[in-house]
């Protein structure tokens, strides 16, 4: 009776007080948004010595646009003499080869050491051979085929060898820089390397394509090991990484990978060195998948004791227009767009149990495999993912 007679002046202060919370709210977000992360002036070029590392295929029109030049430029900030470059491309059918040369070319007018390596060997050069070893799975058509993950590994890793070799030297490096075929500033890669004040397992920038959606959703997982839970910010659906990218503080994740990634160097070489890999044949043929660039995460022995991390000051994207897109993050966001993105998490998190079906899914897969053989066993469990991934003569593809 009393709510009846009262039911508009309680509805009006339910709707009051919804309001406040929101504009509260936004408040908020805004001043934890305007919250400045460290600076890149506070890194001091030349206090590490930094192996840069990346594989290339089909990348012509990135490294002749910015990438190329942005290797020098960095190169020639943290000191020529600092600084080695490792390039390995593989079977690409543009000009990606005669770009590296030229690459090649001014590294080395700058004075640094480097090794580029290009192989002719195509996709459909590996996929034609009698399907024998490691790296092959029967697929649901009952063809056997390449796996793209494990070929991705060795390409990788062939990357890395001038870093052993350079260790049997005595010749180290503090860090190790992965990266992509992206567009990024000196000021971006000293900003990720200065992460945590130097401190971390790993420090990954976040890398866009077609903004505002993040990109490499395949290496990310939250805290939690949970995948993305939104494409556009705040993604996470763990309280610890959602509330530390609010504050516009380093993420604490379970792994990433987005598009630039520095690592200590020392988990590389050493009496027990670690390298890209991809999880077992027969664990990939019950259907699950994962990428190498999480599995590092799970073998490093420093990603419990240190941290794996996203520094969300550090953006880069797959076109310049991506990079300026979202070089100043979600300051610019108008308070309407915020507060949507906000509530889309909020339901999100309330109403979607695909987490817990996915995950239902996988470690039921993870667990038979582990019934079948008791040596059988995966660190990088939430790396995993229901799918099969082949490669193509033109790419890869689901199967």
């Amino acid at each position: 009776m009393y709510f009846r007679r009262h039911r508009k002046a309680i509805v009006r202060i339910l709707l009051a007080l919804f309001v406040l919370f929101n504009a509260l709210d936004i408040l908020h977000v805004r001043q934890r948004l305007a919250r400045g992360s460290p600076s890149s002036n506070d890194y001091e070029p030349g206090s590490e010595r930094v192996f840069i590392a990346g594989i290339f295929w089909n990348n012509e029109a990135i490294l002749r646009s910015s990438l190329s030049a942005a290797l020098v430029g960095l190169a020639e900030t943290l000191g020529p003499k600092n600084v080695f470059v490792s390039i390995h491309e593989s079977g690409s059918w543009d000009d990606t080869k005669d770009a590296l040369r030229e690459l090649d070319e001014a590294l080395e007018k700058v004075g640094v050491e480097r090794r580029i390596t290009t192989s002719n060997v195509t996709h459909e050069d590996e996929i034609s051979v009698e399907p024998t070893g490691e790296g092959w799975v029967e697929t649901p058509q009952g063809n056997k085929e390449l796996r793209r993950i494990p070929y991705l590994a060795k390409q990788r890793n062939t990357g890395l060898k001038p870093l052993a070799e350079l260790a049997e030297k005595g010749i180290h490096f503090d860090k190790i820089l992965f990266v992509n075929d992206v567009v990024f500033s000196t000021e971006d890669v000293l900003q990720l390397l200065n992460t945590r004040g130097g401190r971390y397992a790993a420090a990954c920038s976040m890398d866009f394509k077609i903004p505002p959606y993040f990109y490499d959703t395949f290496a990310l997982r939250d805290s939690s090991g949970h995948e993305h839970l939104m494409p556009t910010w705040p993604y996470f659906r763990s309280r610890t990484s959602r509330e530390a990218i609010m504050n516009n503080d380093p993420v604490p994740v379970a792994s990433c990978w987005n598009g630039i990634v520095a690592m200590p160097a020392q988990i590389f070489t050493g009496t027990s060195p670690i390298r890209f890999r991809g999880i077992p044949d027969s664990l990939a043929a019950t259907h699950l998948e994962g990428s190498e660039c999480c599995l590092i995460h799970a073998d490093n022995p420093l990603s419990l004791t240190e941290g794996v991390f996203v520094n969300p000051a550090v953006r880069v994207g797959y076109t310049r227009e991506a990079y300026e897109a979202m070089k100043a993050g979600e300051r610019g966001l108008s308070s309407l767009a915020l507060l949507y993105r906000l509530w889309e998490n909020r339901v999100r998190r309330w109403v979607t149990v695909t987490p817990a079906l996915k995950s239902g899914v996988v470690a039921s897969r993870v667990r038979k495999w582990k019934e079948g053989d008791p040596k059988n066993e995966e660190p990088g469990s939430f790396c995993l993912i229901n799918e099969m991934q082949v490669l193509r003569k033109i790419g890869w593809a689901h199967v």
